[in-house]
Protein backbone atom coordinates (compact mmCIF):
# COMPACT_ATOMS: atom_id res chain seq x y z
CA UNK A 1 0.00 0.00 0.00
CA UNK A 2 1.37 3.59 -0.90
CA UNK A 3 2.45 5.69 1.94
CA UNK A 4 0.90 9.41 1.76
CA UNK A 5 3.24 11.83 1.61
CA UNK A 6 2.47 15.46 3.39
CA UNK A 7 2.68 19.00 1.48
CA UNK A 8 5.98 20.31 0.86
CA UNK A 9 7.69 21.83 4.27
CA UNK A 10 7.31 25.54 5.08
CA UNK A 11 10.24 28.40 5.37
CA UNK A 12 8.84 29.05 9.42
CA UNK A 13 8.96 24.94 10.11
CA UNK A 14 10.82 24.37 13.45
CA UNK A 15 14.14 22.67 13.34
CA UNK A 16 14.69 20.10 15.96
CA UNK A 17 17.62 18.25 14.68
CA UNK A 18 21.36 19.69 13.68
CA UNK A 19 22.12 16.66 11.69
CA UNK A 20 20.03 13.51 10.37
CA UNK A 21 22.42 10.82 8.56
CA UNK A 22 19.79 8.85 6.05
CA UNK A 23 21.15 5.28 4.88
CA UNK A 24 24.59 6.25 4.84
CA UNK A 25 27.46 4.40 3.20
CA UNK A 26 31.00 4.93 2.46
CA UNK A 27 33.07 1.93 0.82
CA UNK A 28 36.62 1.99 -0.20
CA UNK A 29 37.42 0.32 -3.26
CA UNK A 30 40.19 -3.36 -3.40
CA UNK A 31 42.45 -2.83 -6.08
CA UNK A 32 44.27 -6.05 -7.25
CA UNK A 33 46.34 -7.19 -9.81
CA UNK A 34 48.76 -5.64 -11.87
CA UNK A 35 46.14 -3.46 -13.49
CA UNK A 36 44.90 -2.71 -10.32
CA UNK A 37 41.22 -3.31 -11.33
CA UNK A 38 38.96 -3.09 -8.76
CA UNK A 39 37.92 -6.61 -7.02
CA UNK A 40 35.92 -5.03 -4.10
CA UNK A 41 34.65 -2.69 -1.88
CA UNK A 42 35.54 -2.37 2.03
CA UNK A 43 32.33 -1.60 3.33
CA UNK A 44 33.53 0.69 6.01
CA UNK A 45 29.84 2.41 6.75
CA UNK A 46 26.85 0.45 5.41
CA UNK A 47 23.66 1.89 5.73
CA UNK A 48 23.33 4.20 8.79
CA UNK A 49 20.41 5.82 10.20
CA UNK A 50 19.92 8.40 12.84
CA UNK A 51 19.38 11.75 13.96
CA UNK A 52 21.48 14.22 16.20
CA UNK A 53 18.97 16.49 17.93
CA UNK A 54 20.09 20.37 19.05
CA UNK A 55 21.90 20.65 21.59
CA UNK A 56 22.36 16.80 22.75
CA UNK A 57 25.85 14.76 23.05
CA UNK A 58 25.30 11.59 20.88
CA UNK A 59 28.14 8.97 21.60
CA UNK A 60 29.16 6.62 19.06
CA UNK A 61 30.93 3.70 20.17
CA UNK A 62 32.27 -0.02 18.88
CA UNK A 63 35.46 -1.71 18.09
CA UNK A 64 38.48 -0.48 16.27
CA UNK A 65 37.66 -0.99 12.38
CA UNK A 66 33.46 -0.83 12.96
CA UNK A 67 33.35 2.25 11.20
CA UNK A 68 33.19 4.99 13.67
CA UNK A 69 35.97 7.75 11.92
CA UNK A 70 34.73 7.28 8.74
CA UNK A 71 31.31 7.74 9.80
CA UNK A 72 32.32 10.83 11.38
CA UNK A 73 34.14 12.20 8.84
CA UNK A 74 31.14 11.89 5.98
CA UNK A 75 29.28 14.17 8.82
CA UNK A 76 31.58 16.35 9.56
CA UNK A 77 32.05 16.91 5.48
CA UNK A 78 35.57 15.75 5.67
CA UNK A 79 34.46 12.88 3.07
CA UNK A 80 31.26 12.44 0.72
CA UNK A 81 29.27 9.17 1.44
CA UNK A 82 29.00 6.54 -1.47
CA UNK A 83 25.10 6.39 -1.28
CA UNK A 84 22.83 7.85 0.97
CA UNK A 85 23.83 11.08 2.74
CA UNK A 86 23.83 13.27 5.47
CA UNK A 87 21.24 16.12 5.91
CA UNK A 88 22.27 19.28 7.62
CA UNK A 89 19.53 21.77 9.45
CA UNK A 90 16.36 19.93 8.14
CA UNK A 91 13.47 21.42 9.18
CA UNK A 92 10.57 19.09 11.08
CA UNK A 93 8.32 19.02 8.00
CA UNK A 94 10.51 18.57 5.60
CA UNK A 95 12.39 15.67 7.80
CA UNK A 96 8.82 13.54 7.84
CA UNK A 97 8.46 14.27 4.48
CA UNK A 98 11.98 12.59 3.28
CA UNK A 99 11.32 9.93 5.58
CA UNK A 100 7.50 9.36 4.06
CA UNK A 101 9.12 9.30 0.43
CA UNK A 102 11.90 6.97 1.54
CA UNK A 103 9.16 4.65 2.55
CA UNK A 104 7.67 4.37 -0.67
CA UNK A 105 9.18 1.17 -2.27
CA UNK A 106 11.24 2.69 -4.88
CA UNK A 107 9.43 1.09 -8.08
CA UNK A 108 5.82 2.76 -6.69
CA UNK A 109 7.47 6.57 -6.60
CA UNK A 110 5.71 8.09 -9.15
CA UNK A 111 7.43 11.67 -10.71
CA UNK A 112 6.64 14.04 -8.33
CA UNK A 113 7.65 11.79 -5.83
CA UNK A 114 11.11 11.77 -7.43
CA UNK A 115 11.24 15.61 -7.81
CA UNK A 116 10.19 15.89 -3.99
CA UNK A 117 13.10 14.43 -2.91
CA UNK A 118 15.64 15.72 -5.47
CA UNK A 119 14.36 18.90 -4.12
CA UNK A 120 15.03 17.95 -0.27
CA UNK A 121 17.79 16.69 -1.38
CA UNK A 122 19.57 19.29 -3.48
CA UNK A 123 18.31 21.61 -0.43
CA UNK A 124 19.53 19.94 2.71
CA UNK A 125 22.06 16.98 1.85
CA UNK A 126 26.02 17.85 2.27
CA UNK A 127 27.69 16.69 -0.81
CA UNK A 128 24.16 18.44 -3.00
CA UNK A 129 23.27 21.91 -1.60
CA UNK A 130 24.18 24.73 -2.71
CA UNK A 131 27.87 26.36 -2.33
CA UNK A 132 26.33 29.06 -0.26
CA UNK A 133 24.87 26.55 2.58
CA UNK A 134 27.98 24.63 1.96
CA UNK A 135 30.26 27.38 3.18
CA UNK A 136 27.75 27.65 6.32
CA UNK A 137 28.08 24.05 7.41
CA UNK A 138 31.64 24.22 6.84
CA UNK A 139 31.31 27.18 9.59
CA UNK A 140 28.37 25.24 12.00
CA UNK A 141 30.49 22.13 11.95
CA UNK A 142 33.98 21.72 13.31
CA UNK A 143 36.05 18.21 14.17
CA UNK A 144 38.31 17.66 16.93
CA UNK A 145 40.69 14.83 16.18
CA UNK A 146 41.96 11.94 18.16
CA UNK A 147 46.13 13.00 17.52
CA UNK A 148 46.30 16.71 18.79
CA UNK A 149 49.99 16.83 17.51
CA UNK A 150 49.27 15.81 13.73
CA UNK A 151 46.13 17.85 13.17
CA UNK A 152 48.30 21.04 14.12
CA UNK A 153 51.01 22.83 12.05
CA UNK A 154 54.38 21.85 13.67
CA UNK A 155 55.61 24.91 11.85
CA UNK A 156 52.75 27.74 13.05
CA UNK A 157 52.47 28.99 16.02
CA UNK A 158 49.70 28.87 18.05
CA UNK A 159 48.26 32.25 17.01
CA UNK A 160 48.44 30.98 13.55
CA UNK A 161 46.82 27.77 14.41
CA UNK A 162 43.88 29.30 16.17
CA UNK A 163 43.52 32.36 13.86
CA UNK A 164 43.28 30.58 10.91
CA UNK A 165 39.62 30.07 10.50
CA UNK A 166 39.30 33.77 11.18
CA UNK A 167 41.04 34.59 8.66
CA UNK A 168 40.05 32.18 6.12
CA UNK A 169 36.42 33.40 6.63
CA UNK A 170 37.18 37.05 7.06
CA UNK A 171 36.02 37.40 10.48
CA UNK A 172 39.11 39.45 11.85
CA UNK A 173 42.77 40.28 11.31
CA UNK A 174 45.80 42.08 12.60
CA UNK A 175 44.95 42.89 16.52
CA UNK A 176 41.53 42.23 16.39
CA UNK A 177 42.50 38.64 15.26
CA UNK A 178 45.08 38.65 18.17
CA UNK A 179 42.49 39.86 20.62
CA UNK A 180 39.66 37.01 19.42
CA UNK A 181 42.56 34.02 19.16
CA UNK A 182 43.39 35.27 23.80
CA UNK A 183 39.94 35.04 24.29
CA UNK A 184 39.29 31.30 22.58
CA UNK A 185 42.71 30.76 24.47
CA UNK A 186 41.42 31.71 27.38
CA UNK A 187 38.13 29.87 27.14
CA UNK A 188 39.45 26.80 27.49
CA UNK A 189 42.92 27.15 29.94
CA UNK A 190 45.23 28.70 28.17
CA UNK A 191 46.46 32.38 27.55
CA UNK A 192 48.26 35.02 26.25
CA UNK A 193 51.59 33.60 26.93
CA UNK A 194 50.75 30.86 24.47
CA UNK A 195 50.59 32.58 21.44
CA UNK A 196 54.05 32.30 19.80
CA UNK A 197 54.53 28.90 20.88
CA UNK A 198 54.91 25.73 18.43
CA UNK A 199 53.06 22.75 19.10
CA UNK A 200 55.99 20.69 19.92
CA UNK A 201 56.35 23.12 22.61
CA UNK A 202 52.88 21.66 24.52
CA UNK A 203 51.70 18.88 26.51
CA UNK A 204 49.07 16.36 25.31
CA UNK A 205 46.45 17.46 26.79
CA UNK A 206 47.66 21.87 26.11
CA UNK A 207 47.84 20.46 22.69
CA UNK A 208 44.18 19.16 22.71
CA UNK A 209 42.97 22.44 24.25
CA UNK A 210 44.43 24.41 21.29
CA UNK A 211 42.55 21.79 18.87
CA UNK A 212 39.08 22.25 20.95
CA UNK A 213 39.85 26.07 20.62
CA UNK A 214 40.60 26.28 17.00
CA UNK A 215 36.85 24.26 16.94
CA UNK A 216 35.48 27.36 18.51
CA UNK A 217 36.94 30.02 16.02
CA UNK A 218 33.95 30.48 14.01
CA UNK A 219 30.82 29.80 17.22
CA UNK A 220 30.34 26.56 15.35
CA UNK A 221 26.83 24.69 16.57
CA UNK A 222 27.94 20.98 16.16
CA UNK A 223 31.52 19.68 16.87
CA UNK A 224 32.45 16.27 15.83
CA UNK A 225 34.72 14.83 18.54
CA UNK A 226 36.51 11.96 17.49
CA UNK A 227 38.44 9.87 20.51
CA UNK A 228 39.47 13.23 21.93
CA UNK A 229 40.69 12.09 25.19
CA UNK A 230 42.12 8.59 23.78
CA UNK A 231 45.68 9.70 23.67
CA UNK A 232 45.98 11.45 27.02
CA UNK A 233 46.37 10.38 31.07
CA UNK A 234 43.32 9.95 33.40
CA UNK A 235 43.70 13.34 35.25
CA UNK A 236 44.14 15.58 32.24
CA UNK A 237 40.63 13.64 30.50
CA UNK A 238 38.68 14.48 32.90
CA UNK A 239 39.91 18.03 32.66
CA UNK A 240 39.53 18.34 29.16
CA UNK A 241 35.97 16.17 29.45
CA UNK A 242 34.72 18.83 32.13
CA UNK A 243 35.82 21.70 29.67
CA UNK A 244 33.62 20.29 27.33
CA UNK A 245 30.88 20.47 29.66
CA UNK A 246 31.00 23.72 29.97
CA UNK A 247 31.64 24.83 26.93
CA UNK A 248 28.50 22.79 25.52
CA UNK A 249 26.76 25.08 28.38
CA UNK A 250 28.04 28.40 27.32
CA UNK A 251 28.15 27.95 23.77
CA UNK A 252 24.48 26.14 23.34
CA UNK A 253 26.88 23.25 21.44
CA UNK A 254 25.69 20.02 19.73
CA UNK A 255 28.32 17.59 19.74
CA UNK A 256 28.96 13.42 18.19
CA UNK A 257 31.10 11.83 20.82
CA UNK A 258 33.39 9.01 19.06
CA UNK A 259 34.89 6.98 21.23
CA UNK A 260 35.33 3.43 22.31
CA UNK A 261 35.74 4.11 26.27
CA UNK A 262 32.27 3.71 26.98
CA UNK A 263 33.31 5.26 31.03
CA UNK A 264 33.98 8.27 29.37
CA UNK A 265 30.46 8.35 26.72
CA UNK A 266 28.44 7.21 29.89
CA UNK A 267 29.76 10.54 31.30
CA UNK A 268 29.25 12.56 28.53
CA UNK A 269 26.51 11.42 26.14
CA UNK A 270 22.80 11.93 26.24
CA UNK A 271 22.01 9.12 23.84
CA UNK A 272 24.46 6.36 22.04
CA UNK A 273 24.14 5.05 18.99
CA UNK A 274 26.62 1.54 19.31
CA UNK A 275 27.94 0.05 15.80
CA UNK A 276 29.37 -3.14 14.28
CA UNK A 277 31.10 -4.06 10.92
CA UNK A 278 29.72 -0.59 9.30
CA UNK A 279 26.26 -0.81 10.67
CA UNK A 280 23.66 0.39 13.51
CA UNK A 281 23.22 -2.30 16.45
CA UNK A 282 21.62 -0.62 18.95
CA UNK A 283 20.33 3.57 19.49
CA UNK A 284 18.47 4.48 22.66
CA UNK A 285 19.42 6.94 25.66
CA UNK A 286 22.51 6.68 28.02
CA UNK A 287 20.38 4.94 30.60
CA UNK A 288 18.60 2.90 28.51
CA UNK A 289 22.08 0.99 26.63
CA UNK A 290 23.76 0.92 30.29
CA UNK A 291 20.72 -0.43 32.11
CA UNK A 292 18.55 -1.90 29.90
CA UNK A 293 20.99 -3.07 26.42
CA UNK A 294 18.89 -4.95 23.90
CA UNK A 295 21.67 -6.36 21.50
CA UNK A 296 24.34 -8.95 22.50
CA UNK A 297 27.24 -6.99 21.32
CA UNK A 298 25.72 -3.92 23.36
CA UNK A 299 26.32 -6.78 26.04
CA UNK A 300 29.45 -7.73 25.52
CA UNK A 301 31.20 -4.02 25.34
CA UNK A 302 29.41 -3.86 28.74
CA UNK A 303 30.68 -7.20 30.16
CA UNK A 304 34.31 -6.10 28.43
CA UNK A 305 34.58 -3.04 30.38
CA UNK A 306 36.12 -3.46 33.63
CA UNK A 307 34.96 -0.12 34.89
CA UNK A 308 31.42 -1.06 34.34
CA UNK A 309 30.24 -2.37 37.59
CA UNK A 310 26.66 -3.14 36.27
CA UNK A 311 27.84 -4.73 33.15
CA UNK A 312 26.48 -8.38 32.06
CA UNK A 313 28.15 -10.88 32.70
CA UNK A 314 27.05 -13.65 30.28
CA UNK A 315 27.92 -12.18 27.74
CA UNK A 316 32.04 -12.21 26.14
CA UNK A 317 33.20 -11.89 22.95
CA UNK A 318 35.56 -14.42 20.88
CA UNK A 319 36.55 -14.54 17.19
CA UNK A 320 37.73 -12.00 15.25
CA UNK A 321 35.82 -8.76 13.33
CA UNK A 322 34.55 -10.70 9.99
CA UNK A 323 36.43 -9.16 6.52
CA UNK A 324 34.35 -5.25 5.99
CA UNK A 325 34.75 -6.00 2.30
CA UNK A 326 32.66 -9.77 2.76
CA UNK A 327 30.84 -9.19 6.09
CA UNK A 328 28.16 -11.56 7.19
CA UNK A 329 24.34 -12.05 5.64
CA UNK A 330 21.90 -11.37 7.98
CA UNK A 331 23.19 -10.03 11.24
CA UNK A 332 26.39 -9.21 10.98
CA UNK A 333 27.44 -10.16 14.29
CA UNK A 334 25.97 -13.26 13.93
CA UNK A 335 29.54 -15.22 13.57
CA UNK A 336 30.68 -14.12 17.31
CA UNK A 337 27.30 -14.00 19.05
CA UNK A 338 27.19 -16.66 21.99
CA UNK A 339 22.95 -16.55 22.11
CA UNK A 340 23.21 -17.11 17.76
CA UNK A 341 20.04 -19.03 16.62
CA UNK A 342 19.53 -20.65 13.23
CA UNK A 343 17.72 -17.47 11.37
CA UNK A 344 20.31 -15.14 12.00
CA UNK A 345 21.53 -15.59 8.84
CA UNK A 346 24.14 -18.56 7.91
CA UNK A 347 25.44 -18.31 4.51
CA UNK A 348 28.59 -20.00 2.41
CA UNK A 349 31.27 -18.03 4.11
CA UNK A 350 30.37 -19.21 7.22
CA UNK A 351 31.26 -22.63 5.88
CA UNK A 352 34.43 -21.46 4.77
CA UNK A 353 35.11 -19.94 8.05
CA UNK A 354 34.68 -23.19 10.08
CA UNK A 355 36.50 -25.10 7.63
CA UNK A 356 39.39 -23.25 8.04
CA UNK A 357 39.01 -23.29 11.71
CA UNK A 358 39.01 -26.88 12.24
CA UNK A 359 42.88 -26.92 10.67
CA UNK A 360 43.67 -28.60 7.36
CA UNK A 361 40.08 -29.10 6.08
CA UNK A 362 40.79 -26.32 3.49
CA UNK A 363 44.15 -27.51 1.61
CA UNK A 364 41.75 -29.73 -0.72
CA UNK A 365 39.38 -27.17 -1.70
CA UNK A 366 39.97 -26.80 -5.83
CA UNK A 367 36.87 -24.63 -5.94
CA UNK A 368 33.85 -22.49 -4.68
CA UNK A 369 30.69 -21.69 -6.89
CA UNK A 370 27.76 -19.62 -5.01
CA UNK A 371 24.81 -19.55 -6.50
CA UNK A 372 23.70 -17.22 -3.82
CA UNK A 373 25.03 -15.95 -0.96
CA UNK A 374 23.14 -19.07 1.16
CA UNK A 375 23.82 -21.90 -1.35
CA UNK A 376 26.94 -23.17 -2.86
CA UNK A 377 29.10 -26.24 -3.88
CA UNK A 378 32.57 -26.81 -2.61
CA UNK A 379 34.75 -29.18 -4.71
CA UNK A 380 37.52 -30.96 -3.27
CA UNK A 381 40.60 -33.17 -4.78
CA UNK A 382 39.38 -35.85 -3.21
CA UNK A 383 36.11 -37.60 -2.32
CA UNK A 384 37.27 -38.41 0.98
CA UNK A 385 38.13 -34.97 1.75
CA UNK A 386 34.68 -33.93 0.62
CA UNK A 387 32.97 -36.72 3.03
CA UNK A 388 35.74 -35.55 5.69
CA UNK A 389 34.28 -31.82 5.36
CA UNK A 390 30.60 -32.68 5.38
CA UNK A 391 30.88 -34.89 8.49
CA UNK A 392 32.92 -31.99 10.17
CA UNK A 393 29.85 -29.26 9.49
CA UNK A 394 27.46 -31.91 10.60
CA UNK A 395 29.18 -32.46 13.69
CA UNK A 396 29.97 -30.67 17.25
CA UNK A 397 32.73 -28.81 15.95
CA UNK A 398 30.51 -26.59 14.76
CA UNK A 399 27.85 -24.03 16.92
CA UNK A 400 24.34 -25.62 17.16
CA UNK A 401 22.81 -22.92 15.34
CA UNK A 402 25.21 -23.33 11.94
CA UNK A 403 24.60 -26.96 12.23
CA UNK A 404 20.58 -26.68 12.61
CA UNK A 405 20.24 -23.95 9.86
CA UNK A 406 21.43 -26.47 7.63
CA UNK A 407 18.72 -27.00 4.56
CA UNK A 408 20.82 -29.10 2.51
CA UNK A 409 24.28 -30.80 3.31
CA UNK A 410 25.25 -33.53 1.18
CA UNK A 411 28.21 -34.93 -0.63
CA UNK A 412 27.91 -35.57 -4.55
CA UNK A 413 31.09 -37.36 -6.08
CA UNK A 414 33.80 -34.64 -5.05
CA UNK A 415 31.60 -31.53 -4.10
CA UNK A 416 29.65 -30.51 -0.91
CA UNK A 417 25.90 -29.05 -1.59
CA UNK A 418 25.32 -26.50 1.25
CA UNK A 419 22.13 -24.38 1.48
CA UNK A 420 20.72 -21.95 3.95
CA UNK A 421 17.56 -20.74 4.20
CA UNK A 422 17.86 -17.12 2.82
CA UNK A 423 16.99 -13.96 5.71
CA UNK A 424 17.22 -10.18 4.78
CA UNK A 425 19.52 -7.78 6.63
CA UNK A 426 18.75 -7.24 10.01
CA UNK A 427 17.04 -3.77 9.96
CA UNK A 428 16.65 -2.05 12.75
CA UNK A 429 13.59 -2.17 15.24
CA UNK A 430 12.35 -0.04 17.53
CA UNK A 431 11.86 -1.90 21.02
CA UNK A 432 11.19 0.86 23.32
CA UNK A 433 10.86 4.82 23.36
CA UNK A 434 13.71 6.27 21.74
CA UNK A 435 15.37 2.75 21.67
CA UNK A 436 15.60 0.52 19.00
CA UNK A 437 17.97 -2.47 18.17
CA UNK A 438 18.90 -4.89 15.63
CA UNK A 439 18.66 -8.13 16.84
CA UNK A 440 15.84 -11.05 16.40
CA UNK A 441 15.69 -12.07 19.71
CA UNK A 442 14.19 -8.66 20.02
CA UNK A 443 11.88 -8.51 16.86
CA UNK A 444 8.67 -10.29 18.29
CA UNK A 445 6.32 -9.73 15.03
CA UNK A 446 4.42 -6.57 16.44
CA UNK A 447 7.45 -4.20 16.72
CA UNK A 448 7.76 -2.05 13.75
CA UNK A 449 10.82 -1.54 11.49
CA UNK A 450 12.24 1.60 11.44
CA UNK A 451 15.18 4.04 10.91
CA UNK A 452 16.86 4.83 14.37
CA UNK A 453 16.09 7.48 15.74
Amino acid sequence: MRAEVAPLDRADAPVTHVINVRDAKKHFPVREGILQRVGSHVRAVDGVSFDIRRGETVGLVGESGCGKTTLGRCIAGLSETTDGGVYFRMDDESLRRLDALRAIEPERRTRADLDSMKGLTDRFRLDRMPKSVWRQYRRNCQMVFQDAFSSLNPRHLVLDIVGRPLRIHREASGTELTKRVIELLESVGLGRQHLYRYPHQFSGGQRQRISIARALALDPEFIVLDEPTSALDVSVQAQILNLLHRLQKEHGLTYLFISHDLNVVRHMSDRIVVMYLGRICEVGRTEQIFGDPRHPYTEALLAANPGIDDSPETIRLSGAMPDPASPPQGCRFHTRCPVVTERCGWDVSDVLRALEERGNLLDGLTGVERRTAFEGELTFETTDQAHAAAAELGSEGVSHAMRAAHELLEVRDRTVHVRFPPVEEMSVTAVGEDHHTACILHDGGGATRTDSR
